[in-house]
């Protein structure tokens, strides 16, 4: 089953792969989005110390890496800088991010975003696969780097298409108030749990509460042209190796991404978070 799986993959990026050349090459900025590092987990997005050392030295030596922020100013404006940015982001809060990102991050000075659950943090409730979750003084230590910027993943991970507003506005404020008064920091940016899209009414109340939201998205974000409120990221995994890292860095693969989000419809058709 799992020889077949792997030759299901590799055909469906084959596909992509060949999608990609006959498509006109467009320019704009990538987001990438981590999750876990050290192979500790059978998951898909956790990846091996030794992969994630290596794409972040291809990062630097391409000279590409941004801050969120810069990044969404250099969107605003049609007219694209010279080189096109990568921004790196991480998802949920694990505690491997600061035991065993950070270091690679801090020793390459590369800057990062880390959307944080933070009923996870404060509670010290453990994330799918056994994942410890930071604490606050953990997170302090990272954000004292001056590296990483905080950003919220809700409070509770709760899947947005499937709450009302009044729900999402709690998740939204605990989120963020829990940053500020934890950390000092203000919580501006925020990327959907699953990446699953939300509802109109939670759409609306997103874009009166943050500067940004990113979903899901293998491709880049296009000068001029992006909404800042439905950012695309780039989910990064261990079979994408070094090849499809470069490739998705590329702005490349968007086909494997439309064929993912299609089958997530159904994975999580019945979950809350």
């Amino acid at each position: 089953m799992r020889g077949a799986s792997e030759l299901a993959r590799l055909g469906l990026r084959t596909t992509a792969l060949a999608v990609d050349r006959y498509a006109a090459k467009g320019r704009g900025i990538v987001v990438l989005a981590y999750h876990r590092v050290g192979a500790l987990t059978p998951m898909a997005v956790d990846l091996p110390d030794s992969l994630f050392a290596e794409q972040m030295h291809l990062l630097v030596e391409s000279r590409r890496v941004v801050r969120l922020g810069e990044a969404l100013r250099l969107l605003a404006d049609p007219r694209p800088p010279k080189a096109d940015p990568v921004v790196v982001t991480f998802d949920d809060g694990t505690a491997d991010f600061l035991d065993r990102a950070l270091p690679v991050l801090g020793d390459l000075a590369i800057p990062a975003t880390l959307y944080v659950a933070t009923a996870f943090i404060d509670e010290g409730r453990l994330f799918p696969h056994e994942g410890r979750p930071l604490s606050w003084a953990a997170l302090q230590e990272a954000v004292d780097t001056g590296l990483v910027d905080v950003g919220t993943h809700t409070h509770s991970h709760v899947l947005l298409d499937r709450v009302d507003a009044d729900t999402a506005r709690d998740e939204f404020g605990r989120s963020v108030g829990l940053v500020h008064d934890r950390l000092g920091v203000d919580a501006v940016d925020f990327a959907y749990p699953k990446a699953v899209a939300p509802s109109p009414e939670v759409d609306r109340l997103v874009r009166s509460t943050f500067r940004s939201a990113a979903l899901a998205g293998t491709r880049y974000n296009r000068y001029g042209a992006t909404d800042p409120h439905a950012l695309a990221r780039s989910p990064i995994q261990v079979h994408d190796g070094t090849r499809w890292f470069q490739r998705k860095l590329d702005g490349g693969l968007g086909l494997e991404d439309r064929v993912r989000t299609l089958a997530n419809r159904r994975r999580y058709a019945g979950a809350t978070t």
